[in-house]
């Protein structure tokens, strides 16, 4: 019976899972919606019935000797998702306790950034590195740091928030309830909010401007930008520029190897990671110059899933 962790990847509108064995190959996969069940518990009874109606019907045995979960707000000391904004259960709910109680293996939690970096760790292109960074750039900006070869956890499981970093005072609104978070200006979300300022205070013609705010995403922006509209191009500079600004000052406090970056964004290539990488060098201390690398991601499929289940593979 070959061994396999669960992985799970608890986003805010599917929950993925797979069953990764140690070389991180995918076995078997599926996913149900998140937000169906009001109860947590009716949520985790239709995710444990999926899980197991595909190991039945898988023609090779497997054994689930842990499960990994990555998660909003989830705090890896306890066990806990605490009050996550995107989530619609709210409060503090102990899901690893309530996991075990379907499952008697091994199971741990973390955010979904820290699971990404675990997973660059043990299954992506960070495996021989011991200082490293995961910035994960989607809807909103997360953040791994590993530090001496583990996780950057903090007293609390909370530490590492890289995107809640405030960089402009009384800036743009965040959804965690301040103004200026970095994630509001580096994310999908915040390059669409970069268009629209930027329209504003440009007269002339962008092909982005017709399109209503609703309908615009980042990978037209990053399109657009490739075609040169200037407005697009102006956007990803903007962006690079604040990203680049403030991973000059997280190196001061971690000096990583290299910093990895992951997510939808960074489709757009060259144009985000030049640039990043341009004002990352100049706002260095010289001290560490010419040392960090800025990379995309080693891992392309199932990388959510990966990472959860990392956190366990690399306990053993």
């Amino acid at each position: 019976m070959k061994k396999v962790v669960l992985g799970i990847d608890i986003g805010g509108t599917n929950t993925v899972f797979g069953c990764i064995d140690e070389e991180g190959k995918c076995l078997l996969t599926g996913n149900i919606p998140t937000q169906k069940h009001e109860d947590i518990n009716n949520y985790l009874d239709e995710l444990f019935d999926n899980v197991n109606s595909i190991l039945d019907k898988s023609k090779e045995k497997l054994e689930i000797i842990g499960v990994g979960i990555g998660a909003p707000n989830a705090s890896y000391y306890s066990g806990t998702i605490e009050n996550a904004a995107n989530l619609r259960w709210k409060g503090s709910i102990p899901l690893v306790d309530l996991v075990k109680k379907r499952i008697d293996v091994p199971v741990s939690i973390t955010n979904d950034a820290n699971a990404a970096a675990m997973g660059e760790k043990v299954f992506g292109a960070a495996k021989k590195m011991n200082n490293f960074m995961v910035i994960t750039l989607g809807t909103g900006l997360g953040s791994g740091i590993i530090v001496n070869g583990d996780l950057l956890y903090g007293h609390d499981g909370f530490a590492g928030e890289v995107g809640h970093m405030i960089v402009r005072k009384s800036g743009r609104e965040c959804g965690c309830g301040r103004k200026g978070c970095l994630e509001t200006y580096v994310s999908a979300t915040g390059v669409k909010r970069t268009v629209y300022k930027l329209l504003a205070r440009h007269l002339g013609d962008s092909e982005l401007r017709d399109i209503p705010f609703s309908k615009l995403t980042a990978k037209m922006v990053a399109e657009a930008a490739g075609r040169g509209d200037l407005v697009a191009k102006e956007t990803f500079s903007y962006t690079a520029k604040m990203l680049g600004e403030v991973l000059a000052n997280v190196v001061a406090v971690t000096s990583p190897e290299a910093i990895f970056l992951f997510g939808g964004l960074t489709k757009a290539g060259d144009i985000l990671f030049d640039p990043v990488r341009e004002t990352l060098e100049k706002e260095l201390l010289s001290i560490y110059r010419n040392k960090i690398k800025v990379l995309p991601s080693g891992i392309k499929d199932n990388a959510a899933v990966l990472g959860a289940a990392a956190l366990i593979w690399n306990k053993n």
